[in-house]
């Protein structure tokens, strides 16, 4: 005979009333008390909770004073134990954390992975874990699965699936193409909430985007049940349904009622959830797990499982695998191996609004929870339990004696048959529990004072209206007394209206007022040891680094020469930490430049998440820095460019050296196997300051620079004729010429042959006006095409009425040419004001606008130069502009007659006559004929070679110095 029979008896003939005879109604009904039923008439008992419940907490904590049980198993994953201990140097909320960035086993790209376990004071798994870990002769033990499993046992995306999408259509945090693992709690709209959304405060991110577990998650399986409940409990959030109907009924009942209750509530959420999912499939495997580790431990430990204690969700208490129970029948349970995965773990801080949008919950409604725990707790119904030095509160132990004993008898608590309690509370009526009107009053009271202070034109009469409407909304949605969410409601209502003049809105100022986000903190003694390592190199900056305000920093790095350290530290975490944690507002660190004062504005406590992760990566934060610029000139998709960003950080933040010369070989490496020129401009602009800087502070250039410089000059001729014939951008082909001719002569001096660019420059054919232009350019620079030609052809464009709307491109491409080809600066002022002289303004006025976008569009930074240069041409006032004439326009100067010098004689005039091989040579360089009309050999020249003699009598003292030096 059962306990539960003549419920059983009732809910079979509703059910037969209710569904006129079907079985699917009866089937569910009994079911959930055959599920009740089993789950009492287990030997170890069995305690189930919902995460961040007041009402768990304190079924809890009762509990755990009336059993005193010796052996605690948790819902919780076992590899986090170690991190328990340190809960006591924290203040809470805070969070678990496994993490790992080096995988194996797991899908590539999928990483980094993370799991996060947010522990609150007002939950029952910190009551558990606080009185396990102070009390003598107790025990806590983790049974759930490792976080590697968590991962492991995630249900692939079918291949038809979006990305992040699983097959009961819920997204997930965790990465790419994996759905959320089983405790991990959906969204109001369904779908998984990993990270805070944009418009939410910056305390709804602390967890990041990692993978949250928590112990008991109750909610409904698939939207259309949890739509109906709140339809018809007048609720707009599962988080207000569950506070009215299940968290309020059961905050005052007993150890009995709670159990069978909350079984109940899990078994009803169970039955109902799609057994095709693969989100059940996954719980069942964790309820296998479970029972496997409890009977090890109990096998291994000896311990009688009636001083034992399972904290599980409710959801899991009511489970109907086969293994369930200490008396199972079911073939042993095989725990599959984890991978190779090297997982880390910390502790880091959470909030209120963190775990609001890890889980779904409503804004608002862990504070609200809070709230709720203190007021219990405060009228003397219960102590709980906290940890011995635990921060952020007032120190309570519930240690009254050791486990296994029961108040003053010392007699071991025997587990009794539990008698029906659920008939009893099923059926009788909710609890008529009075207004209290100070409360209320003092609420309204405090929600316009706040309101006030953040802008609204708030007064007594909207305290007065937010009171009565928070009686009539309560009364309206069926309730005794106006809860939180009922004042939230009205305040909003009677004081929001239609703006919100402030940051926050009338929601929040209510969540403030009912207890606040509250933010925890991970103590020193719990951070892991880069994290210490930041907090004392930061130490003579004289700054509470624990404080989430911003604080600002002044650093004379002149007067106070010893706080130089701390400055580079804070670079460092400048280039790991997000923009707002270490923010510099005056100084900056390039090459060559050393700033002597420089102000910081500091965030650390704020992003204390941030620096715990930090440590995962290394034990120092230039350990981490190394090993970032390291992965990033690794990755697959890097290119020359982020190479030599990397190096120019490396020379920054770690000094250069040796790491910053194996990063400027992978540069090298990266450049030769490029096959397009997209970041040519970048690897342009930092080679140049990469060379100035090593000819600046040292006596030559790093092998890689020249390696560099010699492999940039071959590539980039090789593949000029390409660029300009396909699609590549003008900036790109402008950076590659740019490259060429301004690395020319060191490229020469290490072997590279000008030949080479010649002929590149010869077989490029290019269509495009901006690219013709540049190529013009180029042959101008190397002496192909003489300005005459050039200018010559420029003219011909301007004559030509069919080219004159493409001018401006060509513009713009002699504009880009001005950074290979600085010297073209005076023809490109020539040809823009021979444009604006020659063009009629029917056609100059339309082609005004695009000459200015086009130039704004290409070549923004070169416009300066060309300013400048004009500014040298020009007359600089508006009195000489009429008699100024340009100087493409004068008349070319007359040719200086040479006067006609005496002969040269000496010994030098001999030297050159009896050794003219010298002299041929250098003629042949300079291009000149080599011929010596009148020279007798071994004798005198004669007066017929002018060239030579004007020569050497204009510098005799040339001369003269040569035949000093041969000692004529």
């Amino acid at each position: 005979m059962s306990t539960f029979d003549a419920l059983r008896e009732q809910l079979l003939d509703a059910a037969e009333a209710f569904s006129g005879g079907g079985d699917a109604l009866s089937g569910i009904l009994s079911g959930m008390v055959d599920d009740v039923d089993r789950m009492l008439g287990e030997k170890l008992e069995i305690f189930p909770v919902c995460h961040h419940s007041p009402a768990s907490a304190l079924a809890m904590t009762r509990r755990l004073r009336d059993k005193r049980p010796k052996v605690v198993y948790l819902e919780l994953c076992e590899d986090l134990q170690p991190l328990l201990s340190e809960l006591r140097n924290c203040r809470l909320p805070v969070a678990l954390q496994a993490f790992a960035t080096r995988l194996d086993g797991f899908p590539a790209g999928s990483g980094p992975l993370s799991v996060v376990a947010p522990v609150t004071e007002a939950s029952a798994e910190y009551q558990a874990i606080a009185y396990a870990l102070d009390t003598p002769g107790a025990e806590l033990v983790l049974v759930d699965r490792s976080v590697d499993h968590v991962f492991q046992w995630l249900p692939r995306e079918p291949a038809d699936a979006g990305p992040g999408t699983v097959p009961d259509g819920r997204t997930s945090p965790a990465s790419p193409g994996s759905p959320a693992p089983s405790g991990a709690t959906a969204s109001p709209a369904g779908g998984l909430v990993g990270e805070a959304d944009d418009g939410q405060d910056e305390e709804a991110a602390l967890h990041g985007d990692a993978v949250g577990v928590e112990i008991g998650d109750l909610r409904p399986g698939f939207a259309e049940l949890e739509a109906y409940l709140l339809h018809h409990g007048k609720v707009r959030h599962w988080s207000e349904w569950w506070d009215q109907y299940v968290e309020q009924p059961l905050a005052g009942a007993d150890h009995d009622t709670y159990r069978q209750a909350m079984a109940l509530v899990g078994s009803l959420f169970r039955r109902l959830r799609p057994s095709s999912g693969d989100r059940l499939a996954v719980d069942e495997e964790r309820e296998r797990y479970m029972w496997a580790r409890i009977r090890e431990h109990l096998a291994a430990s000896g311990a009688d499982p009636a001083e034992c204690l399972y904290v599980c969700g409710a959801f899991h208490a009511v489970s109907r695998v086969a293994e369930f129970g200490l008396e199972s029948a079911a073939p042993p349970y095989t725990v599959t191996p984890r991978t190779a995965t090297q997982w880390l773990y910390g502790l880091i801080p959470s909030s209120h609004s963190a775990i609001e949008a890890q889980f779904g919950l409503a804004q608002g409604s862990v504070s609200i929870a809070a709230a709720t725990w203190a007021k219990a707790t405060a009228r003397g119904g219960v102590t709980p339990y906290r940890l011995a030095g635990q921060q952020g509160g007032r120190a309570r132990s519930g240690r009254t004696g050791k486990a296994g004993k029961a108040g003053k008898s010392g007699n071991p608590v025997t587990p009794e048959p539990a008698p029906d309690r659920l008939s009893g509370f099923l059926a009788a009526p909710p609890a008529l529990d009075g207004l209290d009107e100070d409360e209320l009053r003092g609420w309204c009271v405090d929600i316009v004072r706040l309101a006030r202070r953040n802008g609204y034109l708030a007064s007594t009469a909207d305290a007065i209206a937010v009171f009565e409407t928070s009686i009539l909304l309560a009364g309206v949605r069926g309730r005794a007394r106006p809860t939180p969410y009922d004042f939230a409601d009205a305040a909003v209502t009677c004081i929001e209206k239609d703006a919100v003049p402030g940051r926050r809105d009338v929601r929040r100022l209510c969540e403030i007022l009912l207890g606040g986000d509250r933010v925890g903190v991970v103590g020193y003694e719990a951070l892991p040891p880069l994290a210490r390592d930041v907090y004392d190199r930061l130490e003579p900056l004289g700054i509470d680094l624990g404080r989430r305000t911003q604080q600002r920093v002044l650093l004379d790095l002149t007067a106070n020469p010893e706080l130089r350290p701390c400055s580079d530290l804070l670079w460092m975490l400048r280039y790991l930490l997000p923009d707002d944690a270490v923010r510099p507002i005056m100084g900056a660190r390039r090459l060559g430049e050393r700033p002597i004062q420089e102000s910081w504005d500091l965030a650390i406590g704020r992003h204390q998440r941030s620096i715990v992760e930090l440590g995962y990566e290394g034990v120092t934060i230039e350990q981490v820095l190394e090993q970032r610029l390291r992965r990033k000139v690794r990755d697959p998709r890097a290119t020359a460019g982020t190479a030599l960003e990397a190096v120019e950080d490396a020379i920054l933040y770690l000094g250069g050296g040796r790491f910053a010369d194996e990063l400027g070989a992978r540069a090298v490496e990266l450049l030769a196997a490029e096959r397009t020129v997209d970041d040519a401009p970048e690897v342009l602009r930092r080679i140049r300051r990469l060379l100035a800087h090593y000819r600046a502070t040292g006596p030559g250039l790093p092998a890689w620079c020249e390696a560099f410089v010699t492999a940039g000059y071959a590539h980039y001729c090789t593949l000029l004729p390409s660029a300009f014939a396909d699609d590549t951008g003008v900036r790109q082909v402008g950076a590659m010429l740019g490259f060429l001719f301004s690395m020319e002569g060191l490229a020469l001096s290490l072997g590279c042959d000008r030949t080479q660019l010649e002929l590149a420059v010869r077989q490029s054919h290019p269509e495009a006006p901006a690219k013709v232009a540049l190529l013009w350019a180029a042959e101008t620079q190397l002496g192909l095409l003489p300005r005459d030609e050039l200018r010559a052809r420029c003219d011909g464009l301007l004559d030509n009425p069919l080219v004159v709307p493409a001018f401006p491109l060509y513009l713009s491409g002699f504009v880009q040419a001005l950074d290979p080809v600085p010297g073209l600066a005076p023809f490109v002022v020539e040809a823009l004001s021979k444009a604006f002289a020659r063009l009629p303004d029917p056609v100059l006025l339309p082609w005004l606008p695009t000459l200015i976008t086009t130039l704004r569009r290409n070549v923004p930074e070169l416009v300066p130069v060309l300013v400048r240069e004009a500014g040298r041409t020009f007359p600089g006032g508006l009195a000489e502009l009429d008699g100024w004439t340009p100087p493409w326009e004068r008349p070319a100067a007359p040719a200086r007659s040479v006067r006609a010098a005496p002969a040269p004689s000496g010994p030098v005039t001999g030297l050159l006559a009896r050794h003219p091989a010298a002299c041929d040579a250098v003629a042949g360089l300079l291009g000149c004929p080599a011929d010596w009309p009148g020279w007798p050999a071994g004798g005198v020249p004669d007066a017929g070679e002018e060239r030579v003699r004007a020569l050497l009598g204009r510098y005799p003292a040339t001369a003269g110095a040569v035949a000093a030096l041969l000692g004529g």
